[in-house]
């Protein structure tokens, strides 16, 4: 099935075809990513990140405006971009901490988090969830774990951690488009979010 009708359906929150898109893109993502970042950890965090993105904003597609594998890219493309301009700015934030004796400088990662997403408004979504759906969401999108370590955290089999995840996501994205203050934009977006299943 194409990329295109895989999205659409991801958009209208069709779980079967976020799994077969996953395994359509994922390869291509964390490819375009390697190439940015070089490094091979952070290069699989980021990947999570933009299929999470993906899951989160895909009613955002406009088929009009080019394929859905270009879009995917773009996401991926400004994603890696970010991080390494995360990963600098901590690097020399630490350096002049270093250097003048002050604490350690903030979690390069969360502060990403907090600039592109209203916390307060995630905060509350999240306490809609179910325990069991927090715990895995919070532990994949906030802490940068893969499914796999996700389900060795928790103590249960990787097939439960999929099926919360999704769940979660899709509650979560709900419970963000009804707390929005208003219509968000349309076509391509930023980054912001995760997952590379594994």
């Amino acid at each position: 099935m194409e990329a295109e009708t895989l999205l659409l359906r991801v958009a209208a929150g069709d779980q079967e075809a976020f799994e077969e898109l996953y395994g359509l893109v994922s390869g291509p993502v964390f490819g375009l990513v390697r190439r940015v970042l070089r490094d091979h950890a952070q290069s699989e965090e980021v990947a999570q990140e933009v299929l999470v993105e993906v899951w989160r904003t895909a009613p955002r597609f406009d088929p009009g405006r080019g394929s859905a594998l270009s879009w995917i890219l773009t996401l991926t493309h400004r994603r890696a971009v970010d991080r390494v301009r995360s990963v600098r700015a901590a690097r020399e934030r630490e350096t002049r901490a270093a250097r003048f004796g002050e604490g350690p400088a903030f979690d390069h990662v969360a502060e990403e988090v907090e600039a592109t997403l209203d916390r307060e408004r995630v905060r509350d979504c999240l306490r809609s969830l179910t325990d069991l759906q927090r715990q895995a969401v919070t532990l994949a999108y906030y802490d940068g774990c893969t499914y796999r370590e996700v389900a060795r955290h928790l103590s249960v089999p990787l097939g439960t951690v999929k099926t919360r995840m999704r769940d979660g996501l899709l509650r979560l994205r709900a419970c963000l488009e009804t707390a929005a203050p208003g219509p968000g934009p349309s076509g391509p977006v930023r980054s912001g979010g995760k997952p590379h299943v594994r």
